[in-house]
């Protein structure tokens, strides 16, 4: 993705801005007979360990996309092993006790001795400035050299390899702070081989080059965090939004805790939260329900039971007033604006869809065209819900990058006049109508996909309990008012409720 500056406003928070355009922002169908005709096509059930699958009969192609949804994401991680989640999603096709390895046994042994490396290094890295540097310098020399033995065991990327000559797409990982989840698309005469795998990853998951990807991962927070004026604001930003819920901390986690993150606390945290209970499937495309039952039951079946995690029980005070945090940097000024909201449960959660794309989705939102079309104070202007998640109560985010020769501080002046003016002036039925369209239209196009298909019938049965609710959650748009937006933005857009990070451009020390 290139660097530019609106490139890089639109990575801030690429999954939250995703989710916010494809998933929050749905459509109603356009009758209730939709939800009637999809029932119809499709079939769920239950495994004994806990297993939810859904399975949807599309028959249009020869084809199939599996979506696996594991309900753990960075929210779920506690101070010591942030980043986890995440480092499952680097870790998720590493193989199996038969998949990626020439000798697991001896494999086992040279990653036993990695293990007793790392923790030797890691003891002795923990003295600080009283630890022996010429020790210092044999353990890391001990802890590469065990890392290059066990390479001689491994058969790289087998996992993923076997799926690429069975004719795979869209095969990848991805972590949110609410969910870790994976995807394929296969034929559909390669249903027994998926099953087979993606069974074989849960019960018997190996973690080899755990800390190697630990190294990837560790550079990609160099780079997407530290290295980056807009990575530091938001990580500084998310951390004054959030004192007590763990949604303030940066999915890639705090890079102390990376460094000293063991395998044996990722095992830990795999048996705890990739169990089937915590796991819901969706199989969307060319599929006969019965004998895709049939098939999960005999190699889902066996992977062992295990409790569903509790959720997440802190609970994120009210602000008592404004927070501001300031990053210095010779870098373009930006801004961001957030306000506490509710979960994807509270029954605002429609309201704030539809004042996503009133004021904040595209260049016909509020924003776009007073702050940039208009005034010519901003160079890109936006706003919207669910940032950084949907499960638990997140933020309404505006955020704003100022034209050549204006300021910070004009821009947020121009927002505040917006948010007033939702305030004190009813919205237009035309505006709220336009909303309400474009929301369908989003349906149609999601729905012409099994793989975007599969990943909303999973948020939905995951997040809110009823894979129904996505069509329920459309009813719910289409009910809102311009009183209801007039209501929840007095309500919720006041000052003591809002964060506000800024860029503060300096002058290099160079120049």
């Amino acid at each position: 993705m290139k660097h530019t500056v609106r490139k890089e406003i639109i990575n801030i928070a690429w999954a939250a801005l995703l989710f916010c355009a494809v998933t929050a922002v749905f459509p109603k169908p356009a009758t209730a007979q939709d939800l009637a005709a999809f029932e119809k096509r499709m079939t769920e059930f239950t495994l004994d360990n806990g297993l939810k699958f859904l399975v949807l009969e599309r028959h249009e192609a020869p084809v199939v996309s599996f979506h696996t949804y594991a309900d753990v994401g960075a929210v779920d991680e506690v101070r010591g092993i942030t980043g986890l989640a995440h480092l499952f999603e680097h870790m998720a096709f590493k193989g199996t006790k038969t998949i990626g390895t020439r000798n697991y046994q001896a494999e086992t042994e040279a990653m036993a001795k990695i293990d007793e490396a790392f923790l030797a290094l890691k003891a002795e890295r923990r003295k600080g400035d009283r630890a022996d540097k010429a020790r210092l310098q044999q353990l890391q020399n001990r802890f590469k050299e065990a890392q290059q033995d066990a390479q001689q065991h491994l058969v790289h990327d087998e996992y993923e390899e076997v799926f690429s000559r069975e004719g795979s797409a869209g095969f990848n990982a991805y972590t949110s702070q609410d969910a870790t989840q994976y995807i394929v698309s296969l034929p559909s005469n390669k249903v027994e081989l998926w099953m087979m795998m993606e069974s074989d990853r849960f019960a018997n998951v190996v973690l080899r080059e755990f800390y190697k990807e630990k190294d990837v991962v560790m550079e990609e927070r160099r780079l997407g965090v530290e290295s980056r004026p807009v990575g530091r604001l938001l990580e500084e930003f998310m951390g004054i939004a959030y004192k007590a819920h763990p949604y303030g901390d940066e999915i890639v986690g705090h890079m102390s805790d990376l460094q000293t993150i063991t395998r044996a606390e990722a095992e830990d945290f795999f048996r705890k939260y990739y169990a089937p209970s915590n796991l819901t499937i969706a199989i969307v495309g060319d599929v006969n329900p019965d004998h895709v039952r049939k098939l999960a039951q005999k190699y889902f079946g066996p992977v062992p039971i295990g409790p569903k995690p509790d959720p997440v029980e802190t609970v994120e005070p009210p602000q008592l007033g404004q927070r501001r945090v300031v990053v210095e940097d010779p870098a373009q000024p930006f801004v961001l604006i957030g306000y506490h909201k509710p979960s994807i449960h509270h029954p605002d959660d429609a309201v704030f869809d539809a004042i996503t794309d009133i004021v904040g989705m595209g260049r016909t939102s509020r924003l776009y065209k007073s702050l940039v079309k208009e005034k010519q104070i901003a160079v890109y202007a936006s706003g919207f819900q669910g940032m950084p998640g949907y499960k638990y109560p997140s933020l309404f985010l505006f955020y704003f990058v100022p034209a050549r020769g204006r300021t910070n501080q004009e821009c947020e002046e121009a927002i505040d006049s917006e948010i007033e003016r939702l305030k004190n002036e009813l919205v237009t039925p035309e505006e709220l109508d336009k909303a309400k369209t474009r929301a369908r239209a989003g349906l149609v196009r999601q729905l012409a996909s099994n793989s975007g298909l599969a990943a909303q019938l999973t948020f939905y049965q995951v997040v809110t309990g009823d894979w129904r609710d996505l069509f329920r959650q459309l009813d719910k748009i289409d009910r809102v008012t311009t009183e209801d937006i007039q209501r929840v933005a007095k309500e919720y857009f006041i000052t003591r409720n809002r964060t506000v990070g800024i860029i503060e451009t300096t002058v290099a020390a160079n120049q």
